[in-house]
């Protein structure tokens, strides 16, 4: 299992896991209540809404789902958030559970609204040498320059 996190009011943990699922466990008998269908990769993050409501998983698919309570301990997929173009790594809610956060392999971190699922904001990591101009730099190799870009210089007046 990749990650755990137990519900609001303790008596619930979910799990997601390398063999592609997410599962929620009932604590006093160990007994799993439900195997969420919808991944078809590696879930690494879970996270309970502060109502327990909703259930938030990452994966390595690059996606958010966002799986809502329906009867008793039943979670179907509300919806999920596409917009990451690497691995979902961390999930977690905002304290009033009107936002859920995503972090990513593609260094952002996306802030969504959770009740629509739209993405609110996008922070990215600055690169090593974010705007950097490398044009005219002596001491640089031809083989550097292609790394230097990548890792965020330019090569401009």
């Amino acid at each position: 299992m990749n990650s755990i996190r137990f519900s609001p009011d303790g008596r619930l943990l979910a799990s997601g896991s390398w063999d592609h699922s997410v599962r929620l466990w009932r604590i006093k008998d160990h007994k799993e209540l439900c195997l969420f269908q919808g991944y078809n990769n590696w879930a690494f993050s879970v996270a309970f809404s502060p109502d327990g409501q909703r259930i938030i998983s990452g994966s390595a698919d690059h996606t958010v789902c966002v799986w809502k309570r329906g009867d008793q301990q039943n979670f179907c997929v509300e919806r999920t958030l596409s917009g990451h173009s690497d691995w979902t790594w961390k999930v977690v809610f905002s304290p009033d559970g009107l936002t859920l956060a995503s972090a990513s392999g593609d260094e952002t971190i996306k802030v969504w609204d959770a009740r629509l699922g739209t993405c609110l904001e996008t922070f990215k990591m600055p690169l090593p040498y974010e705007g950097m101009n490398i044009q005219g730099v002596s001491g640089i190799t031809l083989a550097q320059k292609p790394v230097l870009k990548l890792l965020g210089a330019v090569d401009s007046n």
